[in-house]
């Protein structure tokens, strides 16, 4: 249960005393005063310890992080996850939230940032094999300068040869030592740049279905958007989600929901090519961004996907038992009807919800915001 003393004292790091509730009760400014939080950051302080006690919760910087996002919208996904949550009457507890936010890709990142790191010293590291290499030819160059001086200056030619040969076979020795040590640094940074490559790839990869991730979707997405803005290209969206998913789970067993998963997976990147992007946005639900293509021809294409796969005949082959009809509802938002990509999202998300409302197994277009 989540700790009040607790979440007093965090209310405390943030500003807010009890002074402030007493102010805000009796309908003070507290904008006004510069010791104190304008009243919206006060709301969300408020929302934010009222959802741990909601859920009690163990206040964790996950959970404050967890919270702060979903009640600011900073991740307008974290909407719909507990929403689904919710209404699957399952709790909203510090495993879980831990478990979304790892799959939003911390990991990932921190891998990313530690095969940086590597790659850096490494690049470090060859820097100062250059530089070494450099102070070496200069010192090379100086001791046979000064001996070809004191070749043309002196009578004792003989000695000048020799020690100018002692010095070049020295320079020789170290030259050909340096260029090793070049040629090994080079190859160590070339070989970590190629992890860093295949780790910033592995990280935009779903590894049970193979498709793209939701931070790969994203930077499509970006990209996309510019381009079909540029060209005036038709650019829609379109999130789908596996019907009762989890009564499959729990009739068939996890490792029978990863199959279904990744047979919808599969179902759907048969649609996509350089203009027709399909990612796994997390758990049971892909995203699908099209190009050239408007709402009602976005609808269309889906459309006859969902009917491919809820016309098959699925067995569970572990168990001869009958999946049923396994299909998936979608909404579909044209983006440029939308004030940016972002709020189309939203709006293909609200379509995905109706769809589902309305019987699954079906698509809806997304209704278009009103005009201001």
């Amino acid at each position: 249960m989540a700790d009040p003393n607790l979440l007093d004292r965090f209310r405390g790091w943030l500003g807010y005393t009890a002074r402030d509730e007493a102010l805000e009760q009796n309908g003070s400014n507290l904008s006004a005063s510069g010791n104190h939080q304008p009243r919206a950051a006060l709301s969300v302080i408020d929302e934010i310890t009222e959802f741990h006690r909601i859920h009690e919760l163990n206040v964790t910087g996950e959970s404050l992080a967890f919270a702060f996002d979903l009640i600011t919208g900073s991740d307008m996904r974290l909407t719909g996850l507990v929403n689904r949550r919710l209404r699957d009457e399952m709790p909203i507890d510090n495993e879980w939230i831990e478990t979304v936010r790892i799959n939003n890709g911390a990991d990932d990142s921190r891998s990313i940032t530690k095969l940086r790191e590597r790659l850096e010293k490494s690049i470090l590291d060859f820097s100062q094999t250059t530089r070494d290499a450099r102070s070496a030819t200069s010192d090379y160059q100086t001791a046979l300068q000064g001996h070809v001086d004191e070749l043309s200056a002196v009578n004792k030619a003989g000695e000048v040869i020799t020690e100018l040969a002692n010095v070049a076979k020295a320079m020789l020795d170290r030259t050909r030592d340096i260029e090793d040590r070049m040629a090994r640094s080079e190859r160590e940074t070339r070989q970590l740049q190629r992890r860093l490559d295949e780790a910033r790839r592995s990280a935009e990869i779903d590894h049970l279905t193979g498709l793209p991730n939701r931070r790969a979707f994203e930077s499509v997405l970006e990209k996309e958007y510019a381009e079909a803005r540029r060209s005036r290209d038709a650019l829609c969206v379109a999130f789908c989600d596996i019907d009762k998913f989890k009564a499959i789970n729990d009739l068939h067993g996890h490792d029978a929901g990863d199959r279904v998963l990744k047979l919808v997976a599969k179902t759907l990147a048969e649609i996509s090519d350089d203009r027709c992007h399909v990612a796994r946005h997390g758990g049971e639900e892909f995203v699908v961004l099209f190009r050239g293509k408007t709402a009602r021809e976005a609808r269309e294409q889906l459309d006859q996907t969902r009917e491919s796969l809820a016309s098959r005949h699925l067995v569970n082959r572990a168990t001869d038992t009958p999946f049923g009809t396994v299909s998936f509802s979608a909404g579909v938002a044209d983006v440029f009807a939308f004030s940016s990509p972002r709020e189309a999202l939203k709006a293909a998300d609200e379509a995905l919800y109706e769809a589902k409302a309305r019987g699954r197994n079906r698509i809806e277009i997304a209704t278009l915001p009103r005009a201001a």
